[in-house]
């Protein structure tokens, strides 16, 4: 079983999924279309595929996100589970037809987010409190689209988390990012311009256990949805 991984920048990585899926047997398969000459994988024989943050906008006019958009649709199409994450969140939620835009305020850092009551059932995030907190770096935010079901929000950002039919996942948030991710963000150059701004610093192991524990839960259970019963 295979599961393709789109990375925008050589930072964002599968981080805490990485583990949960390498435990249930998955092959991962990363496509950087975003480096000059990557070729577009065959992604219809994937179990699953995963689209990963970065600096950049979905409204960006970049060719690699553009072919992004297009593969999210073909596998909304023929039923195959999608999961995004931050801008891959965002880039789903164009594909499928909503607006994505700036957010009236940035969310960088540890912030609350809530469940929806559609968020509290869902098979996912029921693994989840009604109030978390989680880990946001993140200047856009999008509309839902068209039959999406809200399966979290946040006092800055109205759409946190989202689900089409019953395997196409958005979230806004950061569940898979390790301490050292996290640091190492707040040291990239892409991003130590929103950092400087902020009133106090990010603490990479701020609600480290509680991360760890979420991340294995939500994305343990969208891993085992993919495996054939």
């Amino acid at each position: 079983m295979r599961v393709v991984v789109f990375r925008h920048v050589r930072h964002e990585g599968l981080g805490l999924i990485e583990p949960v899926l390498r435990r249930r047997g998955f092959e991962i398969l990363c496509a950087d279309l975003y480096r000059p000459g990557a070729e577009s994988p065959e992604t219809r024989d994937a179990a699953g595929l995963i689209f990963m943050g970065g600096p950049m906008s979905a409204n960006d006019p970049l060719p690699y996100l553009q072919r992004e958009m297009e593969i999210m649709r073909e596998a909304a199409g023929r039923g195959q589970p999608v999961l995004g994450v931050c801008l891959g969140a965002q880039l789903l939620a164009k594909a499928l037809g909503a607006q994505v835009r700036r957010n009236p305020l940035p969310e960088i850092g540890w912030f609350p987010v809530e469940l929806t009551e559609a968020g509290a059932a869902d098979s996912l995030l029921s693994a989840m409190n009604r109030s978390e907190t989680v880990l946001q770096w993140h200047n856009d935010t999008f509309d839902l689209p068209e039959g999406a079901v809200q399966l979290a929000r946040s006092e800055r950002c109205a759409n946190q988390a989202f689900r089409v039919g019953p395997n196409l996942y958005g979230f806004q948030y950061h569940l898979e990012a390790t301490p050292e991710m996290i640091a190492d963000w707040c040291a990239q150059d892409a991003q130590c311009g929103d950092a400087r701004e902020l009133d106090t610093p990010i603490d990479p192991q701020h609600n480290r256990e509680r991360l760890a524990y979420l991340a294995g839960q939500v994305f343990g259970r969208w891993s085992d949805s993919l495996i054939p019963r």
